[in-house]
């Protein structure tokens, strides 16, 4: 798709770009980009060669949060439309939450409300130093509802407990103090290099070991360390030494050569 409140392709390399294309909206989210986010998503899971997404914004700003305009049109709904509309935002959340490859968010200018959400629901995050975080909804007499389950999960309840209360911003750096993302450069020019540096890694990993990894985090997040689990885990690893894709990984490596995959 190259119109639209987005942009999206996969090249050759198995590397989907979606990029939020409504500039002059700084990106805000409305009804329109959420609908084109979950096909975009939805087809890049069906995708057979796609092995990584990076997830940016164009223009000045990655994703203000909200559209004012749709907010409005919101205000007018019933309450039967309204959970529909709040319940198909939740969905797309998830979807890119749960998307079986790596997801890459490059963050530059800000990342508001929702816009903070896209970014914890990424595997990795990089922003701009000077970019600006906040979780302003209860400014707005609203509240985080349907990204709390992602940016909780990122960054905790304890420093969920300040922002989203306050409702301040903070930059680049706080948030990766916090969790929120993983690394902070200087410049657009860098987010761009460091986002390929991170591709360019996970290219070089196993398809499938990926994919087995992002449930494994799941999978084992919350749950008590015991018997039971140890015992799936050794099943787990157990399988992956036996795989196709295992063998061919530890003989890549004894024989010193590349594996298939990265070929």
């Amino acid at each position: 798709m190259s119109d639209g409140p987005i942009t999206f392709a996969v090249d050759d390399r198995g590397v989907a770009t979606i990029i939020l294309n409504r500039p002059e909206k700084r990106n805000a989210i409305d009804e329109f980009m959420i609908e084109a986010l979950r096909d975009a998503i939805q087809e890049i899971e069906n995708h057979r060669k796609a092995r990584v997404l990076l997830l940016s914004g164009r223009g000045k700003t990655f994703c203000a949060g909200a559209d004012l305009d749709w907010m409005r049109r919101v205000a007018d709904y019933s309450d039967a439309e309204n959970l529909e509309d709040a319940n198909k935002l939740g969905a797309m959340l998830l979807a890119l939450h749960q998307l079986l490859i790596p997801t890459v968010a490059l963050v530059h200018g800000a990342a508001m409300g929702g816009g903070a959400g896209l970014v914890a629901c990424c595997d990795i995050a990089v922003a701009v130093q000077s970019t600006r975080f906040a979780f302003s909804e209860v400014k707005l007499g609203l509240i985080p509802a349907t990204i709390s389950p992602f940016v909780v999960s990122a960054i905790g309840a304890r420093q969920a407990g300040r922002y989203f209360l306050t409702g301040e911003s903070f930059d680049g750096n706080t948030a990766a103090d916090i969790g929120l993302v993983h690394e902070v450069v200087t410049s657009d020019d860098e987010l761009g290099k460091m986002g390929e540096d991170f591709v360019n890694q996970i290219l070089a990993a196993a398809p499938i070991a990926i994919t087995e990894s992002k449930k494994l985090i799941s999978d084992v997040s919350n749950r008590p360390i015991d018997q039971d689990l140890i015992e799936i885990l050794a099943q787990r690893i157990a399988n992956r030494r036996s795989s196709a894709e295992g063998r061919e990984g530890v003989d890549a490596f004894l024989t010193r050569r590349k594996p298939g995959w990265a070929e």
